[in-house]
């Protein structure tokens, strides 16, 4: 197929050149020149159409080009674009808070809207510190995440991601996180399957809270499914209500990123859902949420911490956009179409299918060694050797050669070195909500292609 229109590094302009321009020249993955984008489809200048294998980095819930979200931002753009939420309250916020809480359900009865899940997490952090404070426990300060994991790219939420390439950027410029062994699945430490290594993993834990006193942990922090750091890892739900017990028995805040699985992505509204039993405190959720369309994030509380923090010394952090009522819209509409099209269970049967179909392809391809994930939220990984579970070599740039392939294939897939691939090297399938069963064949047959291709780059056997 030919290769796809791209931006290049070497005919910068004076002035401008977009965000690419920051990008690192020696990045090998082209980027085409999106003009123009519809359904779970993008097309670049040339007209040559994509398939959004990754709804962006997971953000196009609904898809692109949805009249009724671009109608109601419209709408409310010329009633009112801006109120400040210290001066003045608007409607939309007020009626987009109720619907979001009422959609995550009892526990998260309270919602403080942000620009992005990095505010989003920031918030609940400073929320949870402040609650601390008030109620006479200042010296929790102390917030625990796993190695790997992501949570945002502020220099506060940087320094609690588990990525080691960023260790010499932030020591001595952030306080770091502490961190304990994340609860992957595939390729484990011997004597251990996943579910031993997931108790493990959850034992960790609370040695490393009693290591640090329980006095000073504040949270702990976890992506209850995984994004790009983990490769959508999905733990054990013995684990879940493990973590769960331990956070409440020592007075520790439990804390669920659900900045990339949350809106509806796994098959439930949150991903928390699929553990009732074992709800966190606090939940962050923004990507799916604005679902491209407004920049939008939130934290979700109990009304119980909230109500209590507003009669002691109230929630004392605020940024000049939250609660933007424009970006409300967005976020109402959004709901409006989750609910339309019932798209928490499309979620459910369409990842069905294409786990079934990567599964397909894991079976006749030698450099497919796992597939895992929730709904549709789904990783493949590549591997040099599926016996041993052998990563690929860093130096072969396994993640920027399939992305390579996929766009000469028509499609666009998120894929990157982890932690400098020390945990292995993998790529997100996680279309937009609304795509088809046909578009689910048709994705399948581009990745066949596309993971074909690489096999035959590599050299490797049965290509």
């Amino acid at each position: 197929m030919d290769d796809p229109k791209v931006a290049s590094h070497d005919a910068a302009p004076a002035f401008g050149g977009g965000q690419d321009a920051f990008y690192a020249k020696r990045n090998i993955v082209p980027l085409p020149v999106i003009e123009r984008a519809a359904g779970i489809h993008m097309w670049d200048e040339d007209g040559k159409r994509y398939i959004d294998v990754s709804s962006g980095p997971v953000v196009s819930n609904i898809g692109h080009g949805n009249a009724r979200v671009a109608d109601a931002m419209a709408a409310q753009a010329k009633t009112l674009e801006y109120a400040f939420a210290r001066l003045a309250r608007n409607r939309t916020n007020i009626d987009y808070s109720e619907r979001l809480a009422r959609l995550a359900g009892p526990g998260f009865e309270r919602v403080s809207l942000t620009s992005g899940g990095s505010e989003a997490m920031e918030n609940a952090l400073k929320f949870l510190r402040q609650y601390a404070i008030a109620t006479g426990r200042a010296s929790k300060r102390i917030i625990i995440t796993c190695q790997p994991s992501y949570h945002g790219a502020t220099i506060a939420t940087l320094a609690m991601n588990g990525e080691v390439m960023m260790a010499p950027f932030l020591e001595g410029f952030a306080a770091m996180s502490e961190k304990v062994p994340a609860p992957f699945g595939y390729r484990l430490p011997e004597n251990h399957d996943a579910e031993s290594y997931a108790r493990h993993c959850a034992d960790a834990l609370e040695r490393k809270i009693i290591e640090l006193g329980a006095e000073q942990v504040l949270a702990f922090v976890i992506e209850p499914v995984g994004g790009l750091s983990t490769g959508c890892v999905v733990p054990p739900a013995a684990y879940i209500r493990g973590i769960r017990d331990i956070c409440s028995r020592h007075d520790v805040h439990l804390v669920f990123d659900e900045i990339l699985c949350g809106t509806g992505r796994t098959g439930k509204f949150l991903a928390a859902h699929h553990w009732p039993d074992a709800l966190p405190d606090i939940v962050t959720m923004a990507k799916g949420l604005g679902s491209g369309y407004s920049p939008l994030g939130a934290m979700l509380a109990p009304a119980r911490m909230v109500d209590e923090l507003a009669g002691l010394t109230g929630f004392e952090f605020q940024y000049s956009y939250n609660a933007n009522p424009v970006s409300c819209a967005a976020g109402l509409a959004v709901l409006d179409e989750v609910e339309r099209l019932d798209l928490v269970a499309c979620a459910a049967e369409r990842g069905a299918q294409l786990r079934a179909g990567l599964e397909d392809l894991k079976a006749r391809s030698p450099v497919v060694g796992d597939v895992r994930g929730l709904g549709l939220l789904l990783a493949v990984e590549l591997v040099a050797d599926r016996e041993t579970k052998a990563p690929l070599p860093n130096d072969l740039l396994p993640a920027d050669k399939v992305r390579i392939h996929g766009l000469r294939n028509g499609l666009m897939i998120y894929s990157r070195p982890t932690s400098g691939g020390r945990y292995g090297h993998w790529f997100i399938v996680a279309p937009p909500l609304i795509i088809t069963e046909e578009e689910c064949r048709e994705l399948l047959g581009r990745l066949e292609a596309t993971l074909n291709d690489f096999v035959r780059e590599l050299g490797v056997a049965d290509a």
